[in-house]
């Protein structure tokens, strides 16, 4: 009897809570998207870099930042244009933080691009056209009005390595990357002078194949460092690619690069030599990339690049 009285409130309050909780709306938390990598790096920007050095630049509907620092020497060269990696920031320890300064002294004013966020669900799927619809529906009927004789096996007796990012996701970032060089290399243009162009990685790869296709954008020089697209397919053609690149390039690499970078060297030079692009060059450089003395040696390789152009 003792037990029963005392059970008795709780059990009445436990069912009074759990009709509260029944009755009471859901107040279940909004999940929030963390910020993406460009917001970060451009709030990083502001608050650590001069607001003298950002200059915001306008590329469609899109600003995106610029890191702009003025040359210091006694002649003016001309203007470089630095574009990271697709996933590393203007101001990286792999090189483009300190040439954005030592060209300075060498003669040169520098923009600093910050590239665009990857989109990893872009796809290209669209809805097939009218006409399409029709070729396929009469090979369809083409094929079954055949006899079913059978066929040799006409697949390949090897297989391609998986694709490490798609087409679409590549082209997607080639879209928003030459949208934002071209925006910057309208800003370059109003100090007519030598533009010379310094990309990393896969944006280097793109550039490559955008330069290929002859585009209106007059460059006097092309500097790659690490140059690859994340792409099988995309990334073995980008060897004959290389030697179609209209203005002089300077293809540097590092001794601990990755395989695919590495394997493909000897290949482009097999494709620069047939097709007779006398001004192309490929350097490599050892040790680390964020080492000083890394950075020494990459400012010289690319200066004397430039002293043999202009």
């Amino acid at each position: 009897m003792i037990l029963a009285r005392f059970l008795k409130p709780v059990l009445v309050n436990l069912l009074l809570a759990c009709g509260l909780l029944i009755s009471s709306p859901s107040n279940a938390i909004d999940h929030i998207s963390p910020p993406s990598p460009s917001t970060i790096e451009n709030t990083n920007i502001k608050r650590f870099l001069p607001n003298d050095e950002i200059k915001p630049i306008l590329a469609g509907d899109t600003e995106f930042l610029s890191l702009y620092s003025e040359y210091m020497s006694r002649d003016f060269k001309g203007i470089a244009l630095l574009i990271p990696d697709w996933n590393s920031t203007a101001s990286n320890n792999t090189g483009m933080s300190y040439l954005r300064k030592e060209l300075n002294n060498l003669g040169y004013t520098t923009y600093a691009m910050t590239v665009p966020d990857i989109d990893w669900q872009a796809s290209d799927m669209q809805a097939p056209s009218e006409a399409q619809q029709n070729a396929a529906q009469e090979q369809t009927e083409q094929s079954n009005s055949e006899s079913e004789a059978p066929k040799p096996n006409n697949e390949p007796h090897y297989v391609n390595a998986i694709d490490t990012v798609s087409n679409a996701v590549l082209n997607n970032y080639k879209t928003n990357l030459i949208l934002r060089y071209k925006a910057l290399y309208q800003r370059a243009m109003s100090e007519p002078n030598n533009i010379v162009v310094i990309a990393q990685g896969a944006s280097a790869g793109v550039l490559m194949e955008y330069y290929a296709d002859f585009p209106d954008s007059k460059i006097n020089a092309f500097i790659s460092l690490s140059s690859y697209l994340p792409n099988t397919q995309r990334n073995e053609s980008l060897s004959q690619t290389t030697s179609l690149v209209t203005p002089a390039l300077l293809d540097i690499y590092y001794a601990n690069d990755d395989t695919d970078i590495l394997m493909s060297l000897k290949n482009r030079q097999r494709w620069v030599n047939r097709n007779a692009k006398f001004d192309y060059r490929q350097r490599q450089l050892f040790g680390l990339r964020d080492a000083p003395e890394q950075h020494a040696r990459l400012s010289k390789e690319i200066d004397g690049f430039l002293r043999r152009l202009f």
